[in-house]
Order: structure tokens, then C-alpha cells, then sequence
């Protein structure tokens, strides 16, 4: 009888399928790993099953204990179905910008879910990782799994994922494309298959742009369970014990517009419907592809299932607002007000830390110049030619609201503008069409609102120059 005692045999001995697409066929040949294929969806099931068999071994996971972890969804997901499997609750602690698809997930496995504010610094009480340690040390038989410093995470990798790529490819893979996150994925099956070619396999990271990794700054960026987010706050930035920088030969960086229009390719090109990080990993596997020769093979990791993010990175509402789409070339875009260059220009907005009377000295100042005295609140600079993201305006200030507050005796001159926000700017998206947008703006009653470009704010706009663009100002 061809049948399985327990799902948890299902999980790993995903496929490999060639890419198709006019960009694969440039160089050499490119399989995808389809690792969504696997019980649970993604490929930290493998991490989350080996994980608590190695906790039940050593008696740190217990008969009717809890499973603890903070993650950005997929983790969570894998440790809360092979809990189910075995009987364990599941607490995950996840980011505040995690789809609402991966929380739905979760709770359907029957995951008890703590959200907290994603972008906090490594040592701030509320990052998810502090929040997931301290609720394992106060719940009665709770095990905190710990994915980035865990030795069992890059082993399920050494011991599965490696191993089944030597033998599908029967030896013939010459590089290995995987994202960082934990680093995890990419240590044990890049280690694997070094050992196994005598080191003549190459194994490359693909990073988000943002990402610590690769070289970014390490702020915010749209591609989840992909990368290294820095707070500007951090002290130390200590990387995951599951991380093994020397399997790694090369990082190359993929921005966020590329590896969101490579899954919508896969999805209506290839019939692959993959998460963002799958979009980073083949953008950057395309690119390794395009300059080796038709003899090598090359390997691309596909960490999960485009059902988690149908509400976002397929969702042509979300990928307009947040500047990723073009939009119809047929009519004005709020782009067209926006002309490229000004879009290198710094954005005009205020940092959370500026105390009240430097605020509102900048928008008397606004004010004066003939522009609307209104600002958006972010973090702090970041250097020429780079703008927050959309995400990172967290509210705004309005000099009539802040010098009332002043006088009221309910803001003092000297306190932070970010203890005194108003609601944030409403945002549009470069490539969002212009009129649809002028009767958004005028409707929401705010006299400005942020324009957006690849998930970046790059410039301020107002009723009369979205009607002076449309000819009707």
C-alpha cells in the first residue's frame, strides 16, 4: 500500500523543475527547487521538524509543552503543523508587516499568534525575538526554538536539501542560488554540496537590496523572509549563529521591483505561483545563469507558495499604491508630476527625534515659501539617494494641530514631534492613475500626500499640481 503513517513523512524530497522562461534560456540550464511543495508549504518545515526532534532528544521539549517562536511567518507555520503532528502548543511572535495570509496559516493549525511592531532595534523589549524568549520563559514547559542560532536549522539542511539536489541533479549541479535569512537554508545545503563536488560547486546569496547582507544600509524593505534588517538604533548587529559566511562564495543584491515583477513572470509564464523571497533567489539566479555556459546547471531555492501574498505582491491595488507598477500607459500617472529627477531630490519630511519647535519652525518655513505646512514624520536620514520607505513615515505633523497643542500646554517646545503625530499622509503610487488619485486626495480631505516609487517616498503632491497635470487647474 502506498500511503504514509504521518504527514511529517511528507515533508522535504521536493521536485526540481527547469525554468522556462526567455531569460533561463541565456547560459546555463536553471532548476528550480519548488520547495513549497512540501507538507506544510514552505521550506522551514524541514528546520521546523529537525528543530523539535533535537529538542525531544535533548528534554528541552517535553510531552504537553509549548513550542515558542518569533518569526516572519513561515517558520511559525512549520513548527505550529509538525506541533500539531506531535501534540505540542505553538505560541509565533511575528512582525506587524507579515501578510495576513501567514497569520490566517497559522491559526488554522491551531497557533496561538502574538504580533508585534516589526523595524524595532535588537535590544528594544518588544522585538519579536525578546517578546518570543521571554513569553517560553514565563509559560510552564515552554521551549524557545530559536531558528537563528538553533545548529539543528542549516543541519535539516545538510542532512535533506543538499543531498536530495546532488541526486536529482545526479552530481551535475554547479551553483547554488538561495536567499539569506537565517542563513540557515543556504549553510547546510551549500555546505552539503561543496563537500560532495570536491568544492567545485559555487553557492550564492540573494539579498533584497536593503539588506545588511549584501551590503544595504539594512532598512526597511517589501521582499519578506528574505535578508537582514539593521535598526539605525542597533548597537551591535550580531548575525545568526545559523548563518555560515564561509559556504557563501557571493551575495548579490536584487531590488524589491525586480523580485516582485520576477514571481508575477513565474506565475503567468512558468505556472509558479512563489513568495517574494522566491522572486529575489531567480532574479539573482538569472543573472548567475546568463554569464556561465550551457554545460553548467544551476540551482535556484523557491522557499514558498505564492498563496501567502496573494493580497499583496499580486494584488495590482497593493503593487500600485506601494510604486512597484507602472500602470496604464494610456493616461496621466501621479508619476508624471514627479519627474525623475526630482525623485533623487531629498524627500521633505521631519525625523521622529526633531523636537516640536524644530518642526514647527520647518513648517512655518513651508509656510512662507507658499507650500502646505505639512510634514511626514520618519526615521532618520539616511543619506543622498536614499528615501524612506513608504512604511517608515509612521505619521504627520500639521503646524495649525502642533502650535494649538503648544498653546494648550498638551506639547511642550522642547518634546520629540514623534510623541505628538497626526494621522499619516495618504500615499500614491507613481504609476497609479492621476485622476482616480486627485479624487482620492480631494475625498480624504489632506491637502498633500506622499508619492511613492518602489516602496519609497519621493516626493509630496497636492490637489493643484495632480489638476495641473490633467489640464484642469
Amino acid at each position: 500500500m502506498d500511503a504514509h503513517d504521518s504527514l511529517l513523512e511528507l515533508i522535504g524530497n521536493t521536485p526540481l523543475v527547469r525554468l522556462r522562461t526567455p531569460d533561463a534560456g541565456r547560459g546555463a540550464t536553471v532548476y528550480a527547487k519548488l520547495e513549497y511543495l512540501s507538507a506544510g508549504g514552505s521550506v522551514k518545515d524541514r528546520i521546523g521538524l529537525r528543530m523539535i526532534e533535537e529538542a525531544e532528544k535533548s528534554g528541552e521539549l517535553r510531552p504537553g509543552g509549548t513550542v515558542v517562536e518569533a518569526t516572519s511567518g513561515n517558520t511559525g507555520a512549520g513548527l505550529a503543523m509538525v506541533a500539531a503532528a506531535k501534540g505540542y502548543r505553538a505560541i509565533v511572535v511575528l512582525p506587524d508587516k507579515s501578510s495576513a495570509e501567514k497569520i490566517a496559516t497559522l491559526r488554522a493549525y491551531g497557533a496561538e499568534v502574538v504580533v508585534r511592531p516589526g523595524g524595532l532595534a535588537q535590544h528594544d523589549p518588544e522585538h519579536v525575538v525578546n517578546v518570543a524568549k521571554r513569553i517560553a520563559e514565563e509559560t510552564p514547559g515552554g521551549w524557545f526554538s530559536g531558528q537563528y542560532d538553533n545548529p539543528a536549522n542549516p543541519a535539516a539542511h545538510y542532512l535533506t536539501t543538499g543531498p536530495e539536489i546532488w541526486r536529482q541533479t545526479a552530481g551535475r549541479v554547479t551553483h547554488l542560488v538561495s536567499c539569506v535569512g537565517t542563513g540557515g537554508t543556504i549553510s547546510g545545503t551549500g555546505r552539503f554540496l561543496k563537500e560532495a563536488s570536491g568544492g567545485t560547486v559555487r553557492v550564492i546569496g540573494a539579498d533584497p537590496t536593503a539588506s545588511v547582507y549584501s551590503g544595504g544600509d539594512g532598512r526597511p524593505y517589501f521582499v519578506e523572509a528574505a535578508g537582514r534588517f539593521r535598526h539605525p538604533e542597533t548597537v551591535e548587529d550580531v548575525w545568526p549563529d545559523s548563518f555560515h559566511q564561509d559556504v557563501v562564495d557571493e551575495i548579490l543584491p536584487v531590488a524589491d521591483r525586480d523580485a516582485l515583477l520576477t514571481i508575477r513572470r513565474l506565475a503567468r509564464e512558468e505556472g509558479l505561483l512563489v513568495g517574494g523571497s522566491s522572486g529575489t533567489a531567480v532574479a539573482a539566479a538569472l543573472r548567475v545563469a546568463a554569464g556561465l555556459g550551457p554545460e553548467e546547471l544551476v540551482v535556484v531555492m523557491l522557499p514558498d507558495s505564492g498563496r501567502q501574498y496573494l493580497s499583496k505582491y499580486f494584488n495590482d491595488e497593493w503593487m500600485l499604491r506601494n510604486g512597484f507598477l507602472d500602470g496604464d500607459p494610456g493616461g496621466p500617472r501621479v508619476g508624471d508630476a514627479v519627474p525623475a529627477e526630482l525623485r533623487e531630490q531629498p524627500l521633505p519630511y521631519l525625523h521622529h527625534h526633531a523636537t516640536v519647535a524644530q518642526a514647527i519652525d520647518a513648517l512655518r518655513a513651508r509656510a512662507a515659501a507658499g507650500a502646505e505646512p505639512v510634514l511626514p514624520v520618519g526615521p532618520a536620514p539616511v543619506g543622498p539617494g536614499r528615501q524612506p520607505t513608504a512604511p517608515e513615515l509612521v505619521g504627520a505633523v500639521r503646524l495649525a494641530e502642533l502650535t494649538a497643542a503648544v498653546a494648550q500646554g498638551s506639547a511642550a517646545p522642547g518634546d520629540p514631534v514623534g510623541e505628538h503625530l497626526g494621522a499619516p499622509l495618504p500615499r500614491l503610487g507613481t504609476g497609479e492613475d492621476a485622476a482616480a488619485a486627485l479624487a482620492e486626495l480631494t475625498g480624504s480631505g489632506e491637502a498633500l500626500a506622499v508619492v511613492v516609487h518602489d516602496g519609497h517616498g519621493v516626493g509630496l503632491i497636492g490637489a493643484d499640481a495632480l489638476r495641473a497635470l490633467l489640464g484642469s487647474g
